[in-house]
C-alpha cells in the first residue's frame, strides 16, 4: 500500500525534442524548452512537461523502430506533466534549480517529490535516505536554495508520515519525524514552495482522526494542504471521500491526488501485495487545477506511470522503467 519511487539521478537535464501532436521528431537537442501547446492538453497547461522524460525518449525510440501504434498509445503518457522525485544523489540545489528554471521559462509549475527521509521506506524498496537528522535539514536547505523563491508544487516525503503512524509497519515508530517534516514545510514554504504533506491513501492509515493529528503535527498549518494516493491506484471518488475526512478534521485544509494509475481503481485479485505492480490497471484524471471541488487543490500524475513499484511479480527494482506496463496503462486508459 506504500508509495515505491527511486531517487532521480541528477545531471539528466538535457533536453530532447519536442514531442508534436503528430508525434515524436528526431533525437536533436535544444537550449529553450518547447513550447507548451505542443506537449500537453490545455487542462494541464499549468504543469511543466518534461519532453525529456523516460516516457518521450520510449515514444522517440519506438516511433524509430516502426511501433508507430505503441509510440501513439504510450504519447498518452509523455505528453501529461508528471512530477520528478528528488532524493539524495549528486547537488541537490543545482538539481531543483535546473527543472525549476525550465519549468519557468516555459511559463510552467514544476512538480516536485521530495523523498530523502532518514529510514525511507522503513528499510524495505525503496530504501535509503539522509543519513540523520542533520543531514536531511541541510538537504532541505539545499533543495530550499534550488527553488530560489519560484513557486513550485512540492510533494513532501512520500510514506513518511503514514509509516509512523502505523509504526513502520510493526519496525518501530520513525521517532521525531513529525518534527522534521515541519521543519521542511516552513523551510520549502518560505523558499516559494506550495508544499503537500504526503498523507497516505485510504487503506493505509484507516483512522482520519489520528492522521490529522500527524498532520498538525508535520506542520499543515503551514503547509498548502496535504496529498492522498502517491504511488497507490485508488479511485479518485473514493480517495476525495477520505480526504475529506482528514480535511474535515483540519479546519478544510486543502489536499491533492495522485491520479496517474488509479483509472480502474484498485487491484482486488488474489496477486499480494496489490500495490506493487498490479495488473490490468489504467491511467487516470490527466493533471490539473480543475478537479470540480474547492477543497482538492489538484489532480496530479506524481508517481511516473510505468515505474516499477519494485521487485514483485517479475518486476525490476523501484524506480526502474517498465515500458510494457507503461503501454498497458495507456491502452487501458479511458478516452478523454
Amino acid at each position: 500500500m506504500s508509495a515505491r519511487r527511486r531517487h532521480i539521478a541528477s545531471g539528466a537535464l538535457a533536453m530532447i525534442a519536442a514531442l508534436t501532436l503528430a508525434g515524436c521528431s528526431g533525437g536533436g537537442t535544444s537550449e529553450e524548452p518547447a513550447s507548451p501547446q505542443t506537449i500537453v492538453p490545455a487542462a494541464a497547461s499549468e504543469f511543466w512537461v518534461d519532453p525529456a522524460s523516460t516516457a518521450a525518449k520510449q515514444v522517440e525510440e519506438w516511433r524509430n523502430q516502426g511501433r508507430s501504434a505503441d509510440a501513439t498509445e504510450l504519447e498518452k503518457i509523455a505528453r501529461q506533466p508528471v512530477a520528478r522525485w528528488i532524493g539524495s544523489d549528486g547537488n541537490t540545489g543545482d538539481e531543483v534549480r535546473g527543472l525549476v528554471g525550465q519549468a519557468k521559462a516555459a511559463g510552467r509549475t514544476a512538480v516536485l517529490v521530495a523523498y530523502n527521509i532518514p529510514n525511507r521506506d522503513c528499510g524495505l524498496y525503496s530504501q535509503g535516505g539522509a543519513s540523520d537528522d542533520g543531514a536531511y535539514r541541510d538537504w532541505v536547505g539545499q533543495f530550499a536554495s534550488g527553488l530560489g523563491g519560484t513557486r513550485t508544487i512540492v510533494i513532501l516525503e512520500p510514506d513518511a508520515l503514514p509509516q509512523t503512524l502505523t509504526n513502520c509497519e510493526g519496525q518501530g515508530e520513525q521517532e521525531g519525524r513529525e518534527a522534521l517534516l515541519s521543519d521542511a514545510v516552513k523551510t520549502l514554504s518560505q523558499a516559494g514552495g506550495e508544499v503537500y504533506i504526503d498523507a497516505g491513501n485510504p487503506g493505509f492509515v484507516t483512522d482520519t482522526g489520528k492522521l490529522a493529528d500527524g498532520l498538525r503535527k508535520s506542520g499543515v498549518a503551514q503547509a498548502a494542504g496535504f496529498a492522498l494516493n502517491v504511488s497507490n491506484f485508488q479511485a479518485t471518488d473514493d480517495v476525495e471521500s477520505y480526504g475529506k475526512k482528514v480535511s474535515d478534521e483540519l479546519g478544510g485544509a486543502k489536499f491533492v491526488i495522485d491520479t496517474s494509475r488509479n483509472g480502474n481503481g484498485s487491484y482486488d485479485g488474489p496477486q499480494q501485495p496489490t500495490w506493487c505492480n498490479p495488473p490490468g490497471r489504467a491511467l487516470g484524471t490527466p493533471p490539473t487545477r480543475d478537479t470540480g471541488d474547492s477543497r482538492v487543490a489538484a489532480f496530479l500524475w506524481v508517481k511516473e506511470p510505468g515505474d516499477s513499484d519494485g521487485e514483485c511479480r517479475g518486476a525490476p527494482k523501484a524506480g526502474e522503467w517498465m515500458p510494457d506496463y507503461a503501454l498497458g496503462l495507456a491502452k487501458a486508459a479511458k478516452s478523454s
